[in-house]
């Protein structure tokens, strides 16, 4: 696997851990009462989130990114649905070097 797929990999769990939390856990925990569920989800968006960091730096030096493409990779890795934007950016640079 290169370190871009890896990147990819990673950017869309981080992405989908970020949106359970946010979508799911937090309103269960705030109108359910339930907060087992950030307790649960939390931990794992952590997780996902020091997985896709470390693949973001391992891929630097593949990807050659430019500092204001990873301004918008970490923007998209805070912002619920911006690793699909995230996810277009890694697919067009991983085209552009195979080509």
């Amino acid at each position: 696997m290169t370190a871009l797929q890896g990147l990819r990999r990673a950017a869309l769990a981080e992405g989908t851990t970020l949106v359970l939390l946010v979508l799911v856990a937090v309103p269960l925990k705030h109108l359910a009462g339930w907060p087992l569920a950030v307790q649960v989800m939390g931990p794992v968006h952590g997780l996902a989130f020091l997985a896709w960091s470390w693949a973001l730096i391992a891929s630097a030096p593949v990807a050659g990114w430019r500092p204001l493409e990873l301004a918008q990779l970490l923007g998209g890795a805070v912002v619920p649905f911006g690793a699909l934007i995230n996810d277009r950016l890694i697919r067009r640079r991983a085209a552009e070097i195979a080509a």
